[in-house]
């Protein structure tokens, strides 16, 4: 960065790295400690639809990785479209294995970044249930920033969110995630597949 984007306020893009997903696992264990939420084995990754030949088959390599580890304990992958238009791919592998479930949540991006689709990539999500209720809580990895943010959306009602939680969760996670610190970015994802769905 030089000297004219310092005067300016440009900063440089924070590189995508996506090996911070590989620390959700361990973020997974003191959610379920300390806050009382457990993954429910439903993670999704979040982009912006292009058309063409080259994105369908890249879609399919997706599909063919995914739903090839139905056989170990996985369901097939789920495509879906949400009234913004982007496209949601959901993966589920059992509640227990946070581990798989961000292998494939990993493969999905890189397959996509390799093959030159990595600024059409948004954000990648780990669901999470409240053991002793119905509260629905998401690890929200935003690609370009290579950070995390919590999101809960508050249960039975048309689109508010537990902030005082979120923050909770932010100071919980802070030793496990590369937490977002602009809490501008921390954007809501309404209406993400899988989210608040029983495990």
């Amino acid at each position: 960065m030089g000297l004219l984007d310092t005067i300016l306020g440009r900063s440089k893009p924070v590189r995508p790295d996506l090996d911070q997903l590989f620390g959700l696992p361990a973020a997974a264990i003191t959610l379920q400690a300390g806050a009382g939420y457990a993954p429910t084995g439903v993670g999704s990754v979040c982009f912006a639809s292009v058309e063409g030949g080259a994105f369908a088959r890249i879609q399919d390599d997706v599909r063919q990785l995914l739903d090839a580890g139905a056989g170990r304990g996985g369901v097939p992958v789920e495509f879906s479209r949400d009234a913004y238009g982007y496209t949601w791919l959901l993966a589920r592998r059992p509640a227990d294995d946070t581990a798989s479930l961000v292998n494939d949540l990993h493969a999905v991006n890189t397959l996509l970044q390799e093959g030159g689709f990595g600024p059409q990539l948004l954000c990648s999500l780990v669901d999470f249930r409240e053991a002793a209720g119905d509260r629905a809580l998401a690890l929200v990895y935003l690609y370009k920033r290579g950070t995390f943010y919590p999101f809960a959306p508050i249960p039975g009602t048309s689109e508010r969110r537990d902030n005082a939680l979120e923050l909770q969760i932010k100071s919980l996670l802070a030793d496990d995630l590369r937490i977002e610190e602009d809490l501008g970015r921390w954007f809501p994802v309404w209406g993400a597949p899988g989210l608040g769905a029983p495990s």
